[in-house]
């Protein structure tokens, strides 16, 4: 496995001198923003696509310095029943697939989107109860008119240019746990796979090994993000896991998103990565900083320093005692 991080943390911090930075840190691997909800502050896909000469400095001063781009990532909402929003979301996917083909980047990560409740919505809407029961017809009709006919189209164009889509499992979009991903694989085909971020899983009571094993048996798993989460059991009581606060009320919330190893014991990451190297994936473990406790550089150093301690990064030897 390759350590990796979402280098949307370093925005401020101008392109190449944010390759220098993460490379001294110890990674080897980016993932990097082409818009969307990430932005594009290092990576401005027309101006790529465009100029040939571009592209290949782009490419250049990666590959200089050692790194690999595990990813490029343009998360938004191509289902919004906001015509605008989802023309914006749909245009930079459309844009993101074909330059990863150009850099040779074998993922796009992104949301799978949530749709409204019917033609004329003004807002998404994410049914989560199965009673009464118009959510229960809400959903049907937004699987079979919307999620998987925009899939199957967005999927088709991503195969053509040789790349695969790494959809997010995230709370407030319609593919979130490893069933709905693979109900929408299932309808699309392989080129969809998860994301997969267990600070996602754990708020919604989803354990990250068990989900890495049920998607990591179907090969589900396209790319992988290093972010934790703490459970505050007494506001969870309170405010319950779907908690609508602001993720500012730090005292207050039923969870918050931490820096890896400060949610969960470093023996849950070990598993956590043992479980992905057993189902198959060998690939970049890319860390993504949302922790309001510490600073960028604090919180991304210290996800460096607790991963290195139990991640795989040499290849299998042969089982010398068997």
């Amino acid at each position: 496995m390759k350590l990796g991080v979402f280098t949307v943390l370093f925005s401020q911090k101008p392109f190449e001198e944010m390759l220098d930075y993460v490379k001294d840190a110890g990674v080897e691997a980016v993932e990097i923003g082409t818009g969307g909800y990430p932005g594009s502050a290092h990576c401005n896909p027309d101006e790529l696509l465009e100029d040939a000469g571009k592209l290949k400095a782009f490419k250049k001063a990666v590959a200089d310095r050692g790194l690999v781009i595990s990813a490029l990532s343009c998360h938004g909402n191509p289902l919004n029943p906001n015509k605008e929003h989802a023309k914006a979301s749909h245009d930079i996917l459309m844009k993101t697939v074909r330059l990863a083909e150009k850099l040779e980047v074998p993922v796009v990560n992104t949301f799978s989107g949530t749709p409204g409740d019917h033609e004329g919505a003004r807002y998404p809407n994410w049914p989560v109860a199965p009673w009464p029961p118009e959510y229960r017809e809400v959903l049907k009709w937004q699987w079979e008119e919307k999620i998987i006919p925009y899939w199957k189209e967005a999927g088709k164009f991503a195969e053509e240019h040789h790349v695969k889509i790494g959809l997010e499992l995230h709370g407030g979009f319609s593919v979130h746990t490893p069933a709905t991903l693979l109900k929408l694989r299932e309808a699309v085909g392989e080129v969809i796979g998860a994301n997969l971020d267990p600070s996602h899983m754990w708020w919604q009571g989803i354990e990250p090994v068990g989900a890495i094993k049920i998607l990591g048996k179907e090969g589900a798993i396209h790319h992988f993000h290093a972010k934790d989460t703490v459970i505050d059991q007494d506001n969870v009581n309170m405010y319950g896991l779907t908690d609508m606060q602001s993720y500012e009320n730090l005292q207050s919330r039923a969870w918050q998103f931490r820096t890896v190893g400060f949610g969960h014991s470093l023996k849950e990451w070990a598993d956590i990565l043992s479980a992905l190297r057993l189902s198959g994936y060998d690939y970049v473990v890319s860390i993504e900083h949302e922790d309001a406790l510490m600073s960028i550089d604090e919180g991304f150093r210290k996800a460096v320093a607790n991963l290195k301690q139990v991640m795989p990064s040499e290849s299998l030897s042969e089982m010398w005692w068997v």
